[in-house]
């Protein structure tokens, strides 16, 4: 059997402009070179990690030239654990790239015709926005290539971030800046509980050891709630631990954990029991109050979020006397907001959780012209189902990052609202989709919003017209 050929490393590739998924362009011989951790304007030299017929990727290991775009980043983890991976680039210039983006995938993937584009809506908080983060424990952290090569650094456990490509390792967060205190507070208090008492972590690749994932969500109301993962029970370490956190921590307002004996870290298809307090927080959103519970999905930067509903209201162009079907409802967050503007809203979602959660909100604000099923959209939204509930005047579609089933494209096309509010965290999927539209309707706003500041990713509204 032949060795495997050695990667080059290139030397002196300038670097000119970024791509998606944060990663920058650069050309080589005519080849593309994508390179993560760098800036437009940066000279480098890459290790090339991967070739492809088209395209190679890689690494920069020395900078000649730093750009003149570059500002410093303010987290010392910063191109480790992947997070933020654009603190190196000034906001304003953040900006500038996720508009282009959206532009870029509406006109070359979805071969749109636009409007001007309105622009992007910045996020007021570039540090502490996020309300949920998500922690993986590990029984080894992991090392920089200095530390591997120093003999007397000791392999101890990690307490946060998976770092990119890498599905066992884990970088120990000191401080993070994504989401406002306690987090970090009540992370270290973890950390410290664990270390000084010999609580296992989890081993990702062996799958052994007790801890896996601790969850923080924090809400604009000030309400606070910890989910700690464990890969098996032990009662006695479980409670002690847990006890610890509310003692130091008496404001959390759900305590909760789960038992995940799975090869994966998800969830969502586990029994979530309550600890301490309640098994619900409330966020706020216009005087209206939105129960989110441990499963439920809430958009993530809570103040940025408000300004994405509006615009989505806004775009909708409801005068009281319309049907709006609301696809992919998650809690019902879109139909509660948009239900006093309308004559009756119909929200989809596929998490059954997340329906109960909607059904209440509705409930607890006092809005009685809204109707929630769940079910797989492709399935539940049929001819069937819109001849029963009334034709729709508006659709609003906030589907994940995969967009829209081709049957739910379908789906939409065959209802023939007049309106179509379509709200994306990924403008690839999103163009799309709209292509398989735009014999039918034409765009007339284009929205972009930065809800994750320091990242590469945009949220986009688009206001659809019937021809």
């Amino acid at each position: 059997m032949g060795r495997k050929k050695k990667k080059p490393l290139i030397k002196e590739v300038i670097i000119e402009k970024l791509a998606a998924e944060g990663k920058a362009i650069a050309r080589v011989d005519e080849k593309i070179l994508f390179v993560t951790n760098v800036v437009p304007g940066d000279i480098v030299d890459v290790q090339v990690r991967s070739v492809r017929k088209k395209y190679m990727e890689g690494e920069p290991v020395h900078f000649h030239k730093y750009s003149d775009m570059r500002v410093d980043a303010f987290c010392e983890h910063f191109g480790i654990c992947g997070g933020c991976k654009w603190q190196n680039i000034p906001y304003e210039e953040q900006l500038k790239l996720k508009q282009q983006e959206v532009l870029d995938n509406l006109t070359r993937l979805g071969h749109l015709e636009l409007p001007e584009a309105n622009e992007i809506i910045a996020s007021e908080l570039t540090k502490n926005y996020r309300n949920k983060l998500e922690f993986t424990f590990s029984a080894k952290r992991y090392l920089t290539l200095e530390e591997l090569n120093d003999k007397s650094i000791i392999k101890t456990p990690a307490l946060g971030f998976h770092v990119p490509r890498f599905f066992d390792k884990v970088v120990d967060l000191k401080n993070c800046y994504l989401q406002k205190e306690p987090s970090n507070a009540i992370r270290h208090c973890i950390r410290e509980y664990v270390e000084k008492n010999e609580v296992s972590h989890f081993d990702l690749r062996n799958q052994e050891g007790f801890l896996r994932n601790l969850i923080i969500r924090t809400s604009s109301t000030g309400e606070i709630m910890v989910i700690l993962s464990v890969f098996h029970e032990d009662v006695e370490v479980r409670e002690a631990l847990l006890d610890h956190v509310y003692e130091n921590f008496p404001q959390i307002t759900s305590l909760m954990y789960v038992v995940n004996a799975k090869a994966n870290d998800t969830i969502s298809d586990q029994d979530i029991i309550v600890y301490k307090e309640r098994d619900h927080i409330f966020e706020e959103m216009e005087g209206l109050k939105f129960k989110i519970g441990p499963k439920s999905f809430y958009q993530t930067n809570s103040e940025q979020a408000y300004n994405l509903y509006l615009k989505t209201r806004e775009f909708a162009k409801l005068t009281g006397e319309e049907v709006v079907y609301d696809l992919y409802t998650g809690t019902g967050t879109i139909a509660n907001f948009v239900a006093k503007q309308a004559k009756k809203v119909i929200g989809v979602e596929y998490v059954p959780e997340a329906i109960e959660d909607a059904k209440v909100n509705s409930e607890i604000n006092g809005i009685e012209n809204t109707v929630f099923y769940a079910g797989d959209m492709k399935d539940v939204l049929n001819a069937r189902f819109i001849e029963e509930h009334g034709q729709a005047d508006v659709m609003i579609v906030d589907p994940p990052r995969a967009g829209m089933h081709p049957d739910v494209v379908a789906t939409i096309l065959n209802a023939a609202p007049k309106r179509i509010v379509y709200v994306s965290c990924n403008t690839a999927t999103q163009a799309r989709d709209l292509d398989l539209m735009q014999h039918a309707y034409k765009v007339t706003e284009v929205q972009a919003v930065d809800m994750f500041p320091h990242t590469h990713h945009v949220e986009n509204i688009v206001a659809l017209e019937r021809k």
